[in-house]
């Protein structure tokens, strides 16, 4: 059953999970899509898992994303602020509606770059994150305590968006936190991969 609910502040997809086990996960979209792109996605790699979908409210010429930016690799760092704990209340909230433990966040590009500023801000509302395409334009210290959280961060050794040495050194820092990094560049440009799909759902299997 899918179920979308005007309630909450961001429009968004539920779908409840089928295995108790398994932990939701928190799908954040690329520029352009909205809350049905990474349905699909978050379902073959963790079958069974409940997944929260929400859509970027911000548009970018009509293309919704997470937050504002000046230009590629630019970001709008006041908006990404604000814009970080807008998610963070709706992940609080929607926890609270549909009974969801700490969920995985799921996200690329443009989602990984809200998953990561998520996690930093209120690192207690994620059990973990898969970051695909993730940049860290900037030095984000001080740093929160994410001690055994689990990331996994997948880069695109032919990215022609995100420097190879900046998904490298959110890997590095994200470590520096405490957590738990996987770091992957795999033979690929900003696209997803079959790389991508058989080392996100590897990670899954064992923290999801």
């Amino acid at each position: 059953m899918t179920q979308t609910a005007s309630a909450l502040d961001f429009i968004h997809r539920h779908i409840p999970g089928s295995v108790a086990e398994r932990k939701p996960l928190l799908l954040l979209h690329g520029t352009g899509a909205d809350e049905n792109d990474l349905i699909p996605l978050g379902q073959r790699l963790s079958p069974g898992a409940a997944l929260l979908s929400p859509r970027g409210k911000v548009l970018e010429n009509g293309m919704p994303r997470f937050f504002r930016r000046f230009e590629e690799g630019v970001f709008d760092r006041e908006d990404l602020r604000v814009r970080t704990s807008e998610l963070a209340n709706f992940v609080h909230e929607a926890r609270a509606t549909y009974s969801l433990p700490a969920p995985i966040a799921l996200g690329f590009s443009n989602g990984a770059n809200i998953a990561w500023p998520l996690m930093f801000a209120r690192p207690e509302l994620l059990s973990g994150a898969v970051l695909m395409r993730a940049m860290m334009p900037f030095d984000p210290r001080p740093l929160p305590d994410l001690s055994g959280k689990p990331v996994l961060i997948l880069a695109g050794a032919q990215d022609p968006i995100v420097p190879e040495e900046q998904a490298g050194m959110l890997a590095a820092i994200m470590g520096e936190a405490g957590a738990d990094v996987t770091y992957e560049v795999v033979p690929a440009g900003h696209g997803l991969t079959g790389y991508d799909l058989q080392l996100a759902g590897a990670w899954l299997a064992r923290h999801g």
